[in-house]
Order: structure tokens, then C-alpha cells, then sequence
């Protein structure tokens, strides 16, 4: 039986999403959890990798397993057994033909900026932070290039692992409210730490170190040095993962800037 399972986590006490030997990854207290439930060993496979101290409002596994378990088992089950920080939102049972990596259409990351004076207090650890007011409409113009699919060289981290640096990206929108920008980003996939190496550079133009042009100078040069350097992690979230309606997911709206500004 192949179970499709969608997750949250704070990512501040794990090392990533992915398996470690040290098993600090969200991904080892998941399978640690699921095994408890299932009463052997169960292996993940994720939509997407999230870094150290990153977040996911929505991330998507599947799991094959022989364990007969009532679906709310996988869900309530599971939840008494993982850490405070991650918690399963809802389980269906799926064809063995579902691959939540290779069937996911697109990956949406929500950014959370707060730029004021004061570092946050409340809210550490959830957001990022710039210490003055940024101009947003630049940050607009600036993002308009990074739109439709292109090399992302300029924004791709060295130990990235990926075959081409090639995304498409679909849609990108930056909005305020009040003291807090909210960055979206939805692509097919991501390069490594591409979301925090574009915010960076956003965060350049907005400030006025550079011009809104700059963006697609670093576009063309495809030179990750020419770049801004990698902006904190605190304020990441995978918020969204895109599949065809065919397999009928009980996938949420993006919630991840609507639960930390609440």
C-alpha cells in the first residue's frame, strides 16, 4: 500500500529535511514516527528538500507500507509520537503510480521579511530581517526578469547537486503588510538555496545598493559571486506543492505568511 502524507514542520531544531547520519533531519523523527505506527521500518520520499532551519507550511511525502492502519492511525497516530515541531495534517492512500517528487508539477516557497528597525522578538526565528525600510516597488521591477525559465546559475548555490541550472519560474509576487514583505516564489523545482540567494539580492536592490536592472545582469552573467551573498533561513517556508487534480491530494492554500503575522 503506497499512504501519500502532507506535513509541517519548524525547521529551527533540525538539520533539513533530509536523512543524516547524526539523524538530525525532519526526515529521520518522520520515519522514527511512522515506523512506531506501522511496526517496521518505513523510508519517505519527499516533494522537496528544505535546508537547516527552514520551514514547510505544506511538504508532501509518500511511503510504501505492509502495516493495515486506519488512515487517521497515520495521521493522529503519528502526531502523538513526532516532535512538537512537526506535525502530519492528513494521509490518503494512493496508487503506486503516485511519486511525490516526480509527479509534483510545480513548488511554491513563501519568504517572510520583516524590515524595520528592530530585530523580531516574537516572531525570531520565523521571519527574516532587514534593519530598515526597503523599497518594495524596486524589488518588484527588479523580480520581473526572474519570470519564465532560464539558467539560475547567478543564484545557485556551489554544493548544489542538480543536473542543469535550468527552472522555470511561473510566477513570483512580493506584497506588504505593514512592516513585513512577503516574497512568493512558485517554480517546477529549485536549485539549492536559490529562494534565499535571490532574496538577497532582492533585498540589495531594495535598499538601493543596486538598481532594479542589476537582477538581470546576474541573470545573464550566470556568476553566483556577482550575486548578493545567501539570505538567513528563518523566514523560508515551503508553502505549496503543485499536482494534477487526477489524484485528488487534500492539499491547503498557502497559510504560511497568514499563521506567523497571526
Amino acid at each position: 500500500m503506497r499512504i501519500a502524507l502532507g506535513l509541517e514542520y519548524d525547521g529551527r531544531g533540525f538539520c533539513g529535511w533530509q536523512s543524516q547520519a547524526s539523524v538530525c533531519g525532519v526526515q529521520d523523527a518522520l520515519e522514527r514516527a511512522l515506523a512506531t505506527i506501522a511496526g517496521r521500518d518505513v523510508r519517505v520520499v519527499a516533494a522537496g528538500r528544505t535546508d537547516t532551519g527552514v520551514h514547510a507550511a505544506q511538504q508532501v511525502v509518500h511511503f510504501d507500507t505492509e502495516a493495515e492502519r486506519p488512515l487517521s492511525a497515520w495521521v493522529r497516530g503519528t502526531n502523538t509520537v513526532l516532535p512538537d515541531a512537526i506535525s502530519a495534517l492528513w494521509a490518503q492512500v494512493v496508487s503506486d503510480e503516485f511519486h511525490a517528487r516526480f509527479c509534483a508539477r510545480s513548488r511554491s516557497y513563501t519568504y517572510l521579511l520583516l524590515d524595520r528597525h528592530a530585530r523580531p522578538g516574537l516572531q525570531a526565528g520565523r521571519v527574516g530581517w532587514f534593519h530598515h525600510r526597503l523599497d518594495d516597488d524596486s524589488m518588484r521591477d527588479a523580480a520581473r526578469v526572474l519570470v519564465g525559465s532560464h539558467d539560475f546559475s547567478a543564484f545557485r548555490a556551489a554544493e548544489c547537486q542538480a543536473k542543469t541550472p535550468f527552472r522555470d519560474m511561473h510566477e513570483i509576487n512580493i506584497e506588504r503588510c505593514d512592516d513585513m514583505l512577503v516574497f512568493r516564489f512558485t517554480a517546477n523545482a529549485f536549485l539549492h538555496k536559490m529562494v534565499r540567494n535571490i532574496v538577497g539580492s532582492l533585498v540589495y536592490v531594495g535598499c538601493g545598493r543596486h538598481p532594479p536592472s542589476w537582477i538581470g545582469e546576474l541573470l545573464n552573467h550566470r556568476d553566483r559571486r556577482r550575486a548578493a551573498p545567501t539570505f538567513m533561513p528563518d523566514g523560508l517556508y515551503l508553502s505549496a506543492i503543485g499536482y494534477d487534480a487526477a489524484w485528488k491530494l487534500p492539499i491547503r492554500s498557502d497559510h504560511a505568511a497568514i499563521a506567523v503575522r497571526g
